[in-house]
């Protein structure tokens, strides 16, 4: 099963955790052994050849670079300035997997047909490159709305206008508050140059102004539901609903406390709150119940997105294990049209319209 992953943070894991994701998932483990400044370190589950090996040929990868106020206790940037200089630090990674032959950009219709042909050949994906559509989460590193465009020529196809808590354009998790005229003004701009709002991550006040302002494409690249986890985090049935009557794809995420009530950071271990592969297909049950369909929802892991095995599905060694998904679908009873929708299908249908 050819798999899309919509949310990866690779050039974080590999800037900012110092791993080589060209290596195997357990030589970078094996390096990060007794290593204890951050709580991930060896049970990372992502690498490049992981990628290949689960058949995920395509994924939405993500430059970050979070501007923080003097009062803003959480990580990040003290200038947008240093904020955006970090972002193009990931981008001159992305880059050097291109020309390494790791990876290719995909920003466009044509290169998108032809990278399928590509995986689909029959050949040996091992040796393939992976193709990565470049999104930026968090616009705080965009000093002014001009840089929007700047990025946009380095390939930049899809914005997450905030992250977590206050930002320079818009309220994230864990924050209130409507966006300001710099983030209208974003919207508008993004629009203009006919790029991807990734909704996640947007402030209940944000999300609702953002889908009033804005008539390009929408996604939500990694959410799950509050139905099921009552937090912010997750979007209520009347947003995922908003959603699917715009045509958005949702991505399943895999970040244990998005996936489970009572999740205590630090805490709880996933087979203690029987965090399993299962309760993913229930996330992914939910938002199907909603629109009635199969055709809005696929696969937005976030893992190793500053997390590792300590918070992830208790039966997922590497994210190779993806290719488990499609038969815990089957077995609730969807088709195998309703499995390839999921697995790659509903991101590709997206991904044609927004370009075509």
């Amino acid at each position: 099963m050819f798999i899309i992953d919509a949310h990866l943070d690779l050039s974080m894991n590999a800037l900012e955790w110092n791993r080589d994701l060209t290596q195997p998932i357990a030589a970078i483990n094996a390096l990060e052994a007794g290593l204890t400044d951050k709580p991930d370190r060896g049970i990372g589950v992502v690498s490049l050849p992981e990628l290949r090996k689960g058949n995920i040929g395509l994924v939405v990868a993500t430059q970050i670079g979070r501007y923080v106020a003097p009062d803003n206790n959480l990580p990040g940037w003290h200038s947008p300035q240093q904020a955006w200089a970090q972002t193009q630090g990931q981008l001159a990674w992305y880059n050097a997997m291109e020309d390494a032959g790791e990876m290719v950009q995909i920003n466009n219709l044509a290169l998108l047909e032809s990278h399928l042909q590509l995986w689909a050949d029959g050949e040996d994906n091992l040796k393939k490159q992976v193709g990565y559509i470049l999104s930026l989460e968090g616009a705080d590193s965009f000093v002014d709305v001009s840089y929007l465009e700047r990025a946009y020529n380095n390939g930049l196809r899809a914005v997450g206008p905030a992250h977590y808590g206050p930002g320079r354009y818009a309220n994230g998790t864990d924050a209130t508050g409507k966006m300001g005229a710099n983030g209208l003004e974003l919207l508008k701009e993004m629009e203009r140059l006919n790029v991807i709002l990734d909704a996640t991550h947007l402030c209940d006040d944000a999300f609702w102004q953002a889908l009033d302002n804005f008539n390009g494409h929408i996604w939500a690249s990694h959410n799950n539901c509050r139905e099921l986890v009552n937090h912010n985090r997750q979007y209520s049935d009347e947003m995922i609903k908003t959603l699917i009557d715009r045509g958005a794809v949702i991505g399943a995420a895999l970040d244990a406390w998005m996936m489970v009530p009572g999740w205590v950071r630090g805490q709880s271990t996933p087979k203690g709150m029987s965090c399993n592969m299962e309760v993913m297909a229930d996330h992914i049950d939910h938002i199907c119940q909603l629109a009635g369909n199969t055709l809005h929802v696929g696969m937005g892991t976030d893992l190793d997105g500053a997390f590792g095995k300590e918070q992830c599905p208790y039966d997922l060694e590497t994210i190779a294990d993806l290719q488990n998904v499609p038969a815990l679908l089957k077995k609730r009873g969807y088709t195998d049209d309703d499995i390839d929708n999921m697995m790659h299908g509903n991101w590709l249908r997206f991904l044609r319209s927004a370009w075509k």
